[in-house]
């Protein structure tokens, strides 16, 4: 791909720079693996792959600090890596290996890491919301000036649940930056046909939260925006809401073929936006690195990602006394 000539000088260090490219190259070369596994029937279940919105969580951890939380749908994986939870752990978990974040349990959908922080990928649509305005206050409570990122889609945004938790997360000023990851097609239908504002951040007007669209392509406009939205949050304004204007590259799902949109507007995306492309060519037009040092990052990033892939095949399933772990109700029979 030809370099695109960049009109401003971005306000970023050549040390953020390749770190902002080596976290988004983390995560593609990671979903494109953890799609090789599924081709070859080591992932069963939903696998749904974060390829092409990397910009998103990676300029948003930029802007968040450690103590910070992150909630998020099913479209995960990203989410994990750019936090710094472990590739290996994350591949076992989506082969249903004991190794895993969820010892195997789990899958794709629902891991954890309470070290990190990450409460979550959440399989049913749109009910991570409550759950993310639910860690909000648990921090307002505490006093502790911290800040929830609670991710989810265009297509979650139409979910009654979604108006309930703007409404108290407004009522009682919580510290959470709602970030709507909106990737123009939800599970497969077009944002124009199912969705009555072209722009959705603006729905939280009728509940005086403040908000707007950013380039989910721009890691460096996420990252700034991402910053306003922090800032606002611990000075005890209330929440604040991101519209994420990104695009995935492969369909819902990994069982998605995607006929709802054409090959031809997928390619011309990634010509044209590709959010790792855009950081590449201003490293390479700043005389950050040169093509050797970024040929350099991709082989260390692929050794990473393949070395995550032998961790979750060498690692064992789950022993069957793993079923009764992680319960928190008494199944014991009662007397009568």
């Amino acid at each position: 791909m030809a370099a695109r000539k960049t009109q401003a000088k971005p306000n970023v260090s050549a040390d953020e720079l390749k770190q902002y490219y080596r976290d988004m190259l983390l995560i593609r070369r990671f979903e494109e693996k953890a799609g090789q596994l599924y081709g070859m029937g080591l992932i069963g279940g939903f696998c749904h792959l974060y390829i092409g919105q990397e910009a998103v969580v990676v300029g948003l951890e930029a802007a968040a600090e450690d103590g910070d939380k992150r909630i998020t749908t099913y479209r995960d994986h990203g989410h994990m890596l750019a936090c710094g939870m472990d590739p290996k752990g994350v591949m076992a978990e989506l082969t249903g290996r004991e190794g895993g974040y969820s010892r195997g349990k789990g899958g794709s959908m629902h891991m954890f890491s309470k070290e990190k922080d990450f409460y979550g990928g959440h399989g049913i649509v749109g009910a991570n919301v409550p759950l993310g305005a639910g860690l909000a206050f648990a921090d307002k409570y505490k006093g502790n000036d911290r800040v929830t990122f609670t991710y989810f889609g265009d297509g979650a945004s139409n979910q009654g649940q979604v108006y309930e938790t703007f409404n108290m997360a407004a009522l009682w000023d919580l510290p959470v930056i709602f970030v709507i990851e909106n990737n123009q097609y939800a599970m497969g239908t077009s944002q124009k046909r199912s969705t009555s504002t072209p722009d959705i951040y603006t729905r939280g007007e009728a509940f005086g939260i403040p908000g707007e669209a950013v380039d989910g392509m721009d890691v460096l406009a996420v990252r700034d925006a991402g910053a306003k939205a922090v800032k606002h949050c611990r000075a005890g304004k209330g929440p604040y809401i991101l519209e994420i204007k990104t695009y995935r590259y492969r369909g819902h799902s990994m069982s998605d073929p995607a006929k709802y949109r054409t090959r031809e507007e997928v390619q011309k995306i990634r010509e044209e936006k590709d959010a790792i492309e855009h950081v590449r060519d201003l490293l390479l037009q700043g005389n950050h690195a040169t093509e050797d040092d970024l040929k350099a990052i991709d082989k260390e990033i692929k050794a990473i990602v393949n070395d995550s892939a032998d961790f979750a095949r060498e690692s064992p399933e789950p022993a069957l006394d793993e079923l009764w772990t992680d319960i928190y109700a008494d199944t014991a029979p009662q007397n009568a």
